[in-house]
């Protein structure tokens, strides 16, 4: 929420600077996120007198004016305005300036010919209006030579963040109040508006909808004139975020933003019959505002009269009832919503606003009258007309929360010791009534005070959350016991391994555009109804398609070489549709592994080796019995079926899936491949007996030096390699320790159908050194095993 200091000052009276109301501000709760200074954009922009004006020697519609800025020194200055004239005061930009429009910095230039230092600026030029017909003329009393955003009086502006709790400072009399509870000055009182009431209100108000829109105010003003509201308003609704429309529309907007009290403005000619609270009907459907037609439902409260609907109630108008330039009888309506009604309401048509926000926090119920006197004081003061009578349906909430309250709670429950005098100050500043004792009764506004603690909340706050004394928990003697679960250890040790191998990590949504996550879908969806962008509606079945997109974005600006992965979930439908997540890790690498260069040549990309390699050292890392792994196919469509696999543990417990992505997955992604993947499940890990995980225990080297055999097998061509390894260490697990394949071969000297692979051996002994019988015995149960299971033999 964004207003100018200024407006602020209008009902706050301080001396306070700037810094120090930005100060409090955060003090008390309510987060200053930004200050803009418009004089900023001014600086090198001065008040200044047209001396002179003739014509351009060689350009029919540009001036030659010299000016007087103040210093002593006359300018010239070359201008096409048609209003530059000898005797206009302006605003003079002199060389180094910036134009705030267009970012242009003012400098001396020959323009046909003739030497120009500076510009005569117009209100556009300089972002304050739009008007561009001509050059800013000033009164002719203006101060020649004052700074002109001292003389124009821009005034810095503060960009609050208020949370959802606090609907009461969702306008700017609200958050005066809170710095004039906090010491920062003195609340001014708001003045009380007698409107003369000329004739009965000729249009019936009713509400039918008593749930939706317990009550509706509304009151007839006739013979209005609609043009632009007076530059003040207009000031203070630009400082705030807000285009200004007409004096009408700019009205209700003030009363918005100043009081956090929406309302809304009809035409009166574009009534029909009574105008009534209802409930929409199914199918039926209003042009809002925005341009836009939605179609509305049973649960939905309109604002409609004979015609039709007019009006979302508490979010947006409609288009068919708002008021033009040609308007001159107005329906002013003030109503409180129900803020359920409104935030159901508002999710189902996707449909933001400023009164959706403030009325689904929670509006002023009992601000109605005082709402609908000023919205009819400022419309008679700025457009003129006549008003009607008030006509009232409904009664909104009146009865107030009474706690019971303790000031000695303040001490137990905040910390901090303040006089019972100055709580009930504080109390009173903020419109809680307290009695003598101490029931405080809470103002309808403050919806978020349901206790005695949050009057505890409400004094330290305004007392001064810096004065709770910083207090240590108590601690426990002894070593602390870890925190981490075993889930969270496994997550801090993988993440901590891939960052080592060179893998940089990536955080992802964990929602997807639905065509990208059908792609990786193992079953039905997760698809929001309410999603944060139309883009982002599938919950993620797997890591892998937002790494894919994360790995286009980079290579599209010029990446070379991209090594990505995520630690997170995927989200999958359990059983009796709840959801299930899984804790995952996804690796992508894409481009160049290698640059080329004189000894490689060319480039040389990842392939599925590559990604192979990082399961199997991110899974021995996880505490994966990776020497039991076996290697099969099936890695799933999205793979390529020659170039891919899974890692598994036995034939259904599937640890990784890893391989080349398949061209029509890169395709679907818009990605130049060939891109590798991996993802691993490490939910599926299992734990290992009598412990927590498969974590390494620590490592204590043997008293006795390894022993190296090599071996040869002949074995089928199509073995896997990984096969032939666990044959020979599951031959004898007591000795062998390590079986490394070192070379594979098939040509001259091979039986066709078959291949030599080598096999190196570690072996370890444990209490004392092998015999020659021992080694003898291990080779024999090495060879026999291997002959089981695969149909090798050793090669002579």
């Amino acid at each position: 929420m964004k207003f100018s200091l200024e407006w602020l000052k209008y009902f706050l009276d301080t001396e306070a600077s700037l810094a120090d109301i930005a100060a409090r501000l955060n003090e008390i709760g309510i987060e200053v996120e930004g200050i803009e200074d418009p004089s900023e954009a001014l600086a090198g922009f001065r008040v200044a007198k047209v001396l002179t004006a003739k014509p351009h020697p060689d350009a029919d519609k540009l001036q030659v004016l010299t000016v007087d800025n103040g210093s002593g020194e006359i300018q010239q200055v070359v201008c096409g305005a048609p209003n530059a004239r000898a005797g206009l005061v302006g605003v003079l930009g002199s060389p180094g300036a910036t134009v705030p429009a267009n970012g242009m910095v003012l400098r001396k230039a020959a323009i046909r010919g003739v030497e120009s230092s500076g510009m005569m600026c117009s209100t556009r030029e300089l972002e304050l209006g739009e008007d561009h017909d001509g050059i800013i003329e000033l009164p002719e009393d203006a101060p020649i030579g004052t700074d002109f955003a001292e003389y124009h009086g821009a005034s810095p502006v503060l960009d609050v963040a208020i949370t959802p709790n606090r609907p009461d400072c969702m306008g700017v009399y609200g958050i005066a109040r809170d710095l004039a509870a906090a010491g920062l000055g003195a609340l001014k009182p708001l003045k009380s508006f007698e409107i003369e009431e000329a004739f009965d209100c000729p249009v019936e108000i009713r509400t039918d909808d008593p749930e939706g829109c317990p009550a509706f105010y509304a009151r007839v003003v006739r013979g209005v004139t609609n043009g632009a509201s007076p530059d003040w308003m207009q000031a203070r609704l630009k400082a705030a975020g807000q285009r200004p429309i007409s004096a009408l529309v700019d009205i209700t907007n003030y009363m918005s933003l100043a009081f956090g009290r929406p309302a809304h403005v009809y035409d009166l000619a574009k009534l029909t019959g009574p105008v009534v609270a209802r409930r929409a009907k199914d199918g039926e459907q209003v042009v809002a505002l925005n341009d836009k037609t939605y179609t509305l439902d049973s649960t939905m409260t309109v604002i409609a009269d004979d015609n039709g609907v007019h009006d979302i109630a508490g979010i947006m108008g409609g288009l068919d009832s708002s008021v033009s330039e040609s308007t001159t009888d107005v329906l002013l309506e003030i109503a409180y919503f129900n803020p359920e009604t409104i935030g159901v309401t508002g999710r189902k048509l996707g449909l933001a606003s400023d009164a959706r926000t403030r009325f689904e926090r929670g509006v002023d119920p009992a601000w109605l009258d005082e709402g609908l006197q000023g919205l009819t004081s400022l419309v008679q003061r700025l457009c003129g007309g006549e008003a009607s009578t008030a006509a009232r349906a409904g009664s909104s909430p009146s009865e107030p929360k009474v706690i019971a309250f303790d000031p000695g709670l303040t001490a137990r429950l905040g910390g901090v010791s303040v006089d019972e005098a100055e709580q009930k100050r504080i109390l009173e500043a903020l419109d809680f009534a307290v009695d003598g004792s101490w029931n405080v009764t809470v103002p309808l506004r403050r919806h978020d005070v349901e206790g005695a603690a949050d009057l505890v909340e409400e004094v330290v706050r305004i007392h001064g959350l810096d004065k709770v004394a910083s207090v240590a928990l108590p601690r426990a003697d002894g070593v602390a016991r870890p925190t981490a679960t075993p889930a969270q250890a496994l997550e801090r040790r993988v993440r901590r391994a891939a960052a080592a191998r060179g893998l940089n990590e990536a955080v992802t949504w964990s929602f997807l555009p639905e065509a990208e996550a059908e792609l990786f879908a193992e079953g039905p969806l997760w698809v929001l109804d309410n999603p944060i962008s139309e883009d982002l509606k599938g919950m993620r079945p797997s890591l892998l398609p937002g790494l894919i997109s994360a790995a286009k974005r980079n290579l599209d600006r010029g990446a070379s070489s991209l090594r990505l992965f995520e630690i997170g979930r995927r989200y999958l439908r359990g059983k009796g549709g709840v959801s299930d997540e899984r804790l995952t890790l996804g690796v992508v690498l894409a481009g160049d592994k290698a640059p080329r260069g004189w000894a490689s040549g060319k480039a040389q990309g990842f392939d599925a080796f590559d990604a192979k390699a990082e399961a199997m050292a991110l899974l021995a890392e996880a505490g994966a019995p990776v020497d039991k792994l076996q290697v099969m196919g099936e890695a799933g469509e999205q793979f390529h079926p020659g170039q891919s696999a899974t890692l598994r543990l036995g034939p259904k417990n599937v640890l990784a899936r890893f391989g080349t992505l398949h061209p029509r997955t890169l395709a679907e992604f818009d990605v130049d491949g060939p891109v590798v993947a991996v993802e691993l499940f490490l939910d599926a890990i299992p734990a290992k007996k009598g412990a927590a995980s498969f974590a390494k225990p620590h490592f204590a080297p043997p008293a006795l030096q390894p022993v190296l055999r090599d071996f040869a097998f002949l074995v089928p061509r199509d073995l896997p390699a990984g096969d032939l390894q666990r044959a020979v260490k599951g031959a004898d697990k007591a000795n062998i320790v390590d079986a490394r394949v070192f070379d594979v071969f098939a040509g001259q000297g091979v039986p066709e159908g078959k291949k030599s692979v080598a096999v190196e051996v570690t072996l370890q002994p444990g209490e004392k050194s092998y015999v020659e019988q021992d080694l003898k015995d291990i080779i024999d149960r090495i060879v026999t095993a291997v002959s089981k299971q695969t149909g090798g033999l050793i090669r002579g």
